[in-house]
């Protein structure tokens, strides 16, 4: 497994979403993965905490010089709840729940966020604007209406499936109706 050539495909892909879903600062973006997947492995039967801090390291630290807060989804076994930062859960009004993820029950990503993010808390859900699924662990419980695939010369991260989105608001009024 080439990190070198997990943190580049990362990079590309996070810079490639951005540009497609115009995202505004302090909009948010969700992160879901499965470290397992990555290394070409079962999902939840290998977590890589190494191969965790290099893609979400990379992700916050581009979506930090954007001011898009990150989000970063967590396994099953915490109900896929989100490590974000403290102003992002007060800014919309998400109340902390009490569990701190750890590599077995969270999964790589949400550990890893834990240790990453400036502020970090734990919260059962948000809507957010757009998202990076890295092993189809499907984060879009946690997108807002409507989705719209953004597809990249990309196609996986180390031997995962790569899916993104992003979204825009609804269209409605039927056809005789104008849209942006």
């Amino acid at each position: 497994m080439d990190l070198n050539k997990i943190e580049e495909d990362v990079r590309s892909v996070t810079l490639e979403l951005l540009e497609a879903a115009n995202l505004k600062p302090y909009e948010a973006l969700v992160v879901g993965g499965s470290t397992s997947e990555i290394a070409g492995q079962k999902l939840g039967t290998a977590t890589n905490l190494e191969v965790a801090k290099v893609v979400v390291g990379t992700i916050v630290s581009i979506l930090k010089e954007h001011k898009i807060y990150p989000v970063i989804q967590g396994c099953e076994h915490i109900n896929r709840a989100l490590v974000v930062e403290r102003a992002f859960a007060e800014k919309h009004n998400l109340e902390p729940v009490n569990v701190i993820p750890v590599m077995h029950a969270g999964g790589g990503f949400a550990t890893v966020a834990m240790e990453t993010l400036d502020d970090p808390v734990v919260v059962e859900s948000a809507k957010v604007s757009a998202g990076i699924d890295i092993g189809d662990v499907f984060i879009g419980m946690h997108l807002k209406n409507i989705g719209v695939v953004v597809r990249s010369e990309i196609k996986t991260i180390g031997e995962a499936h790569l899916s993104m989105i992003r979204t825009r608001p609804k269209l409605i009024g039927g056809e005789r109706a104008k849209h942006f």
